[in-house]
C-alpha cells in the first residue's frame, strides 16, 4: 500500500507548529492530544524537528533532525529523551503499532 515511511505526526521548534496526518483521524481524540503534547514538549525541550513515522513493517520510529546552525539542539539529549519516551509511553506506542498493522497493513491481530 505504502512505499516509504508514513508520518503519523510531528512538531518543529523552528516553525512552532504541530502536524498530524489526517489519514489517522479515526484515532481517539485523547490519543491525538497525547501525541501532540509529547511531540511539542520534545521540541520545546530538545529543539529541532521530531516526527513519528511508521516503517514498512508497521513499527513506529522516532526521527529527529536539526538545521546545522541550531546551537540549541541537543543530539545526545534527543536520544536520551526518545529512550525515556519509549519506556514511559510503551503501551501507547504498542497500541499505535497494532492499529497501523490492522487498519493500514491488513494484518490480523494474534491472540495472546
Amino acid at each position: 500500500m505504502y512505499q516509504d515511511n508514513i508520518v503519523l505526526c510531528g512538531a518543529s521548534s523552528y516553525e512552532q507548529k504541530y502536524y498530524f496526518n489526517k489519514d489517522f483521524n479515526s484515532l481517539p481524540d485523547h490519543v491525538k492530544q497525547e501525541l501532540q503534547i509529547m511531540c511539542v514538549l520534545f521540541t520545546e525541550e530538545i529543539g529541532g524537528i521530531l516526527t513519528l513515522e511508521y516503517d514498512e513493517e508497521g513499527n513506529l520510529q522516532f526521527r529527529t533532525e536539526a538545521i546545522e546552525a541550531d546551537a540549541r539542539y541537543d543530539e545526545i539529549g534527543a536520544a536520551l529523551r526518545i529512550k525515556q519516551l519509549r519506556q514511559e509511553k510503551r503501551e501507547l506506542l504498542e497500541s499505535l503499532e497494532m492499529y497501523y498493522r490492522v487498519f493500514f497493513l491488513g494484518e490480523t491481530p494474534e491472540e495472546e
